[in-house]
């Protein structure tokens, strides 16, 4: 398995892999490939996981102070002057229980620690649960600060941080 940095050439895939997650991101995640182009020109992570040369898992993070206007992202911002926010973390089916999730995370804890961020975030869907979600996030430390309604109040999503 590699961890490297996303390229234009893995983007189909990475818009592949969305599609396959949409039940767990908000409205507003649907992706095209213009769509995740403009967010990798503004992400300040954007790594992918491969096997065997094919993309099997992805994250897109976002550091405080930059233009990205997802509700779980501003929420963070009017609270906390230092983050980098997950926007999402997302493997492919056939490499789940692999260890991908795990090895992305890990190496996007490297690079804030090395970047020097005071604390990670992300949200937990928790109405619906995601049960996979919470106890992949707090194996890594994140615990919740808040929650809010999205997607016009019909999901409650769990707002987390996982301080360094």
């Amino acid at each position: 398995m590699l961890i490297r940095d996303a390229a234009e050439g893995d983007f189909e895939s990475i818009v592949r892999l969305n599609s396959e997650s949409e039940q767990f991101l908000n409205s507003q995640a649907s992706l095209t490939v213009d769509d995740l182009r403009l967010l990798h020109d503004s992400a300040s992570y954007h790594r992918v996981a491969t096997i065997d040369g094919t993309v099997a898992g992805f994250v897109l993070a976002f550091r405080s102070g930059t233009p990205h206007r997802d509700p779980n992202y501003l929420w963070f911002s009017s609270r906390f002057s230092d983050f980098l926010y997950v926007d999402r973390i997302i493997v492919s089916n056939a490499a789940r229980g692999k260890g991908v999730g795990k090895l992305l995370y890990n190496d996007l804890f490297s690079w804030a620690r090395a970047s020097k961020v005071s604390r990670v975030t992300c949200e937990i869907d928790c109405d619906p649960p995601n049960e996979v979600s919470s106890q992949f996030h707090s194996g890594f430390g994140f615990r919740e600060v808040g929650r809010h309604k999205v997607d016009d109040g019909k999901k409650t999503v769990s707002l987390q941080e996982a301080q360094l």
